[in-house]
């Protein structure tokens, strides 16, 4: 009886270990006992988050990377999944990625349904029209125009509130659908914020430019579910991206071209 109870003993705490083992998502170990991560960026954003033949690159994807390492995973052991700019909220609430760095502006409405670290890249808003537009100046010349911008994102809001409520809001899952409404004259001009503008129009030289007119002030930040335990983690690792030097190189290499490094922001929310 006694060998028959520790042997029931055994089964059950084998049975709770691979319980626990295969219970909760990022940041768990796998079934080679590293750490894991699931991670959302932008699929379609050169030069921040774009996915690629050979896997994904840009400066919200260096972010990510060296604030996984902080946290303990290697960068073989992230999960990247797309995170468009209308799903960002609802993959943090319902637990379908870890972080999220995708062009992710902090504001107040955001803040109360999700929390941030940042910001880690300031950048404003612009416009990005074909390289032969001369109609097109400022935000005030959008009225009457046909306005592309993406679900999700407070940009083309911010144009119709504050200086053309005339326009004619196109809203769409990506902004290569806006891209192609440039192309094909469906659509007048894009707004979004000027690093990413930047970074579309570097990727097909000459057939799109900036306006050139920054309205707004937008503040990048790793967007975590409401009261992640790991926050205060993640915004040492951020800090220690700036220390290290390695901020201005995953600038200088992702958006030296079109963007001025300057000095890294300093952290507000921590």
């Amino acid at each position: 009886m006694r060998v028959t109870r520790v042997l029931q003993a055994g089964v059950a705490v084998a049975a709770a270990v691979a319980l626990l083992g295969a219970c909760g998502g990022g940041g768990n170990a796998g079934s080679g006992g590293e750490k894991k991560l699931t991670i959302g960026i932008k699929f379609d954003q050169p030069g921040l988050g774009q996915k690629t033949g050979t896997g994904y690159s840009g400066f919200d994807v260096d972010v990510a990377t060296f604030v996984a390492k902080e946290l303990g995973v290697d960068a073989k052991n992230i999960n990247w999944v797309e995170a468009k700019s209308a799903d960002r909220e609802s993959l943090l609430k319902k637990g379908d990625v870890d972080l999220i760095a995708a062009t992710y502006s902090i504001t107040d409405k955001r803040k109360t349904e999700v929390d941030f670290v940042g910001p880690y890249l300031v950048t404003g808003q612009d416009l990005l029209v074909k390289a032969d537009n001369t109609d097109i100046v400022g935000p005030e010349s959008v009225n009457g125009k046909k306005l592309c911008s993406v679900k999700g994102s407070t940009s083309a809001d911010t144009v119709k509130t504050k200086f053309a409520n005339q326009a004619q809001l196109q809203q769409v899952d990506g902004y290569s659908q806006c891209l192609n409404g440039l192309d094909t004259g469906t659509i007048d001009v894009l707004t979004t914020d000027a690093t990413i503008l930047a970074g579309l129009a570097a990727n097909q030289p000459g057939k799109y430019k900036l306006v050139g007119k920054t309205f707004t002030t937008e503040n990048y930040g790793i967007g975590l579910k409401k009261g992640d335990p790991r926050k205060a983690d993640i915004a040492k690792a951020v800090e220690k991206f700036y220390s290290s030097g390695e901020w201005k190189k995953a600038i200088e290499k992702n958006l030296g071209a079109i963007f001025k490094a300057g000095e890294p922001p300093a952290l507000t929310e921590k």
